[in-house]
């Protein structure tokens, strides 16, 4: 059996986009499945531990809870459309312009707005270890490619595969304990906004800076190292060199690029899927970000942050892949977007 083929005629964008969206609607589903098999009573959750059965289940209607699932996907979808009401109690009705990933169970908080307040701690923590993760990874990989057979590259290789195999929340708690705690070069992080202050922001995300950063680094100068090789190895290289061309200008102008160019696309989806998976570099370091917003959710069974924190970081990752293949495209000559 085949799968049916799109027309020959569909822009590229177009086929892109639709599978992007197929991507985001199959992630829901699946999430809202889950999260009915998972236990735990969401009515009774948001009611409290007080609430009688009456009370319980004036919630659960309160909720739609007492609808079937399929009934309260569709509403959800609806939401994301058009937009929806939702009964807040007391005759209170919510309303939810589109797109709206809902209320929350536990304050009635629109979802949309409460990811629209954790998603600068995430952007901060992200973009900062990006900077570290490319500068450090890229400049070790490249300095141990072109030092090949070294004490240089032995060296690099030894922290390389070190860097590799310490789980990131062992590095962060030993940068605290060193940093904070025995050499008390800086206090212990508090997350402050860069609209407070942004010199407070930059030191106290230092520390999650180097972690996150240390940590990915590691895996950038292995893909960099081995990509450096193969492209110094390739035919045109060789050919460069035969007519005379300086090391300097092959090395820079020809095999930098297109050993790069995968380390860049790697970089975007890393950076997307970063947007909700430093769960545990958030967790360690008290940041109010997506990943621990997500934890936070899925401990209370809040049903509406759990999904739409979770197509946040779906679309983040779909974009993220978008963006790398036009970088790596970009970045490579030799490649060509279908």
């Amino acid at each position: 059996m085949t799968l049916p083929q799109l027309p020959p005629g569909v822009p590229p964008v177009l086929k892109r986009t639709g599978g992007a969206l197929l991507v985001l609607l199959t992630l829901s589903v699946v999430v809202y499945a889950l999260f009915y098999l998972a236990p735990g009573d969401p009515a009774r959750l948001a009611c409290g531990e007080r609430c009688n059965p009456a009370q319980i289940a004036q919630v659960r209607e309160q909720l739609g809870l007492n609808e079937s699932v399929v009934v309260q996907y569709l509403h959800f979808l609806q939401g994301l459309l058009v937009g929806r009401d939702h009964s807040g109690g007391a005759g209170l009705v919510l309303h939810c312009d589109a797109p709206c990933l809902g209320f929350s169970y536990q304050n009635d908080q629109q979802v949309t707005e409460l990811i629209l307040e954790r998603l600068p701690a995430t952007l901060s923590l992200a973009l900062g270890a990006l900077v570290i993760w490319l500068v450090v990874g890229v400049g070790t990989g490249l300095l141990s490619a072109l030092r090949r057979g070294g004490i240089t590259e032995r060296a690099l290789t030894v922290l390389t595969l070190a860097g590799t195999g310490t789980p990131v929340f062992i590095l962060g708690l030993l940068l605290l304990m060193t940093v904070c705690a025995y050499l008390q070069w800086l206090p212990f992080p508090t997350y402050v906004p860069l609209g407070e202050d942004p010199e407070q922001w930059a030191w106290n995300l230092l520390l999650p800076w180097v972690t996150l950063g240390l940590f990915e680094s590691a895996k950038y100068a292995r893909l960099t190292r081995s990509s450096t090789l193969e492209t110094l190895a390739e035919d045109h290289i060789r050919t460069f060199r035969a007519y005379g061309v300086g090391e300097r200008a092959v090395v820079t102008r020809h095999a930098v690029r297109g050993a790069v160019a995968p380390v860049i696309a790697l970089s975007a989806v890393d950076f997307g899927t970063m947007i909700g998976g430093a769960v545990l570099t958030e967790s360690l370091f008290g940041i109010p970000g997506l990943g621990k917003t997500l934890i936070d959710g899925v401990r209370v069974v809040d049903l509406p942050v759990v999904v739409g924190v979770v197509l946040a970081i779906g679309t983040a990752v779909v974009l993220a892949g978008a963006i790398a293949d036009v970088l790596y495209a970009a970045a490579d000559r030799r490649v060509a977007l279908a």
